[in-house]
């Protein structure tokens, strides 16, 4: 479904990054790996590290990569116990400049793919904060924390909120050459970075864990990441799948009292 695509994949060492990389070689695609560590599994056919908090570190990257790129998944992320600068410079900054960075090398009808969460659940509360948020650069990114008390938990839960929002912003900005932007929200995720969410939500992490028959794993989010690379999700812009075994809507049925 994939033969003769070349797919970048960000966070491609470990939990949704290397399945999905392994997913999409499956499928047939040539996949070309981003890491801050040099992955041990074989499913890259090249691999670069670069370190997405760093904005030299991505023009590098940008510089390194071949044109005629058929889709981008944005898998790397910070866990909500990093420090929050930190956070949002990776999973947000740092995304959205590799993303813009490589526009004019992808093909016509390239996908990208941004790894969300169920964290970003309620974007919408968070309109002031994500407008402000369009406007900050790298070196701003303490004082944009202070100024909107984003610290601890919060700046990962901002961080996909804003990734939401500035999907469904992107939804048509590349219409004339046919690329999509589409988002994967899943819920938890039993991956290494899934200790430091229960460190750090604690109660509530593990309060929704008991109504899920189980957790997800790698294996159940790495083929909806790889179907919207296909053509047969050509129709998907703007879109949120939620690959969540259910909980957003057990969670907007509660709100409702239903």
């Amino acid at each position: 479904m994939l033969e003769g695509k070349t797919i970048v994949v960000t966070g491609v060492a470990s939990g949704i990054g290397a399945e999905t990389a392994r997913t999409l070689r499956t499928m047939g695609a040539s996949v070309v790996g981003v890491d801050r560590v040099t992955p041990t599994h074989g499913d890259c056919h090249t691999f670069h590290e670069a370190d997405l908090s760093d904005p030299r570190a991505i023009d590098r990257l940008v510089d390194a990569l071949p044109s005629g790129l058929n889709g981008l998944c944005n898998i790397a992320g910070l866990p909500p116990t990093a420090p929050p600068a930190f956070v949002l410079k990776v999973n947000a900054l740092g995304l959205r400049q590799l993303t813009l960075s490589l526009i004019h090398k992808f093909a016509n009808g390239a996908s990208i793919v941004n790894l969300a969460s169920l964290a970003g659940l309620d974007w919408a509360k968070s309109l002031t904060e994500i407008e402000a948020f369009h406007d900050v650069g790298f070196d701003d990114v303490d004082a944009f924390c202070e100024r909107f008390d984003i610290h601890g938990a919060r700046s990962y839960f901002f961080s996909k909120e804003y990734l939401i929002a500035w999907t469904y912003a992107n939804r048509w900005t590349w219409r004339a050459r046919n690329i999509r932007m589409n988002c994967v929200s899943p819920g938890p995720v039993e991956t290494p970075i899934l200790k430091d969410f229960i460190a750090t939500l604690g109660a509530r992490v593990e309060e929704d864990m008991k109504i899920m028959d189980r957790s997800a794993t790698p294996a159940d989010i790495a083929p909806v990441v790889a179907f919207l690379q296909t053509d047969g999700a050509r129709w998907f812009r703007g879109a949120n799948l939620t690959a969540d075994g259910g909980m957003s809507s057990h969670i907007a049925l509660a709100r409702l009292g239903l």
